[in-house]
């Protein structure tokens, strides 16, 4: 992960912080307790569970320097930074499927924490692309591996 910019909204930073502080004091005592019983069972080298342990050791370090940098290269939206006029990261756009007349409502988030299956798409997200920058009645063509899906802005909210 390169030293770029994480743009997180108040909640994805305390989601991130309340991870970091897990890692650092529940799962990493938590896995040195499992390498600890492993190394009771005798012979390392073939022990399933000392490797198991060693494995998921090796994960939370890595995601905790994950998080570290991202928390290190945070930038913080603030909720009066969302406007209703336009789309940005933090607001929550209301769409219509011009195609198929569905109505969606997704909540534009920096990457590092978006979830489409909680409809929190990222701003890099080619629907994101497509929605930043654009004002409530708006058109917009979105380009997607699968064609080009044409949205209608139905409503901006904070």
């Amino acid at each position: 992960m390169s030293d770029k910019e994480v743009i997180l909204t108040q909640d994805g930073l305390k989601k991130l912080e309340d991870e970091l502080e897990n890692l650092k004091s529940v799962k990493r005592r938590e896995v040195a307790e499992r390498i600890k019983v492993a190394i009771g069972y005798g012979d390392i080298s073939e022990n399933s569970e000392y490797e198991d342990a060693k494995n998921e050791q090796a994960f939370i370090e890595g995601r905790i320097i994950t998080l570290e940098k991202m928390l290190r290269n945070a930038r913080i939206i603030n909720a009066d930074e969302i406007g209703t006029d336009v789309v940005s990261v933090g607001s929550t756009v209301q769409v219509k499927d011009l195609e198929f007349g569905d109505e969606m409502e997704y909540t534009i988030v920096g990457s590092a924490e978006s979830n489409p299956l909680e409809n929190r798409i990222s701003n890099e997200s080619p629907v994101g692309m497509a929605l930043i920058g654009k004002a409530k009645g708006s058109t917009v063509d979105v380009n997607v591996p699968a064609g080009v899906l044409q949205y209608q802005i139905l409503d901006i909210k904070k």
